[in-house]
């Protein structure tokens, strides 16, 4: 996207939608989501939704992909005993969906693994279905995560704040 659609996107792109889009009934389900799963393997889960980018910082070049990255270590996802911080990042303005998995995670789960949760997740939002991609996604990164980071029978102990984060 060039830089000046992408100025265009964060200024009119129906970035004023992000309470319609994800009301507190859905942050409540997908928090819900993110702790039943965490029930079952040793990741932790974010979810931050971001309406848009700042005029300025578009024009100085701040994408979707150093964004999700700064929301990394802003939300602290980062700080977990066994590094197995995993963020989904949503860009509503420019229809741009992020993950970012921290080193414990990137080491067993190949990117490809993400980059299917993020087209299922963009197909869903693309028809308005923004109650499915996000829950369908969360559970895909569950299971992910269940295969490649199991639990080992004992509580995992709650690292990160399960409920999404509307920035």
């Amino acid at each position: 996207m060039a830089r000046m659609q992408r100025l265009w996107a964060n200024l009119f792109g129906g970035w004023f939608q992000l309470s319609r889009r994800f009301p507190a009934a859905l942050l409540d389900e997908m928090a819900a989501t993110i702790a039943a799963g965490e029930h079952h393997h040793l990741g932790e889960i974010r979810f931050a939704v971001e309406s848009r980018l700042a005029p300025l910082a578009v024009l100085d070049g701040l994408d979707a992909a150093t964004r999700a990255h700064q929301v990394f270590a802003q939300l602290r996802v980062w700080d977990t005993e066994l590094n197995s911080g995993v963020l989904f990042y949503v860009l509503m303005a420019e229809h741009r969906i992020e993950i970012v998995a921290d080193r414990g995670i990137a080491a067993k789960v190949a990117a490809d693994e993400w980059d299917a949760i993020c087209a299922r997740m963009r197909e869903c939002y693309a028809r308005g279905a923004w109650r499915e991609g996000s829950l369908a996604g969360i559970a895909a990164a569950n299971a992910l995560l269940e295969r490649h980071f199991p639990g080992d029978g004992k509580a995992n102990p709650d690292e990160l704040a399960d409920r999404p984060v509307l920035l």
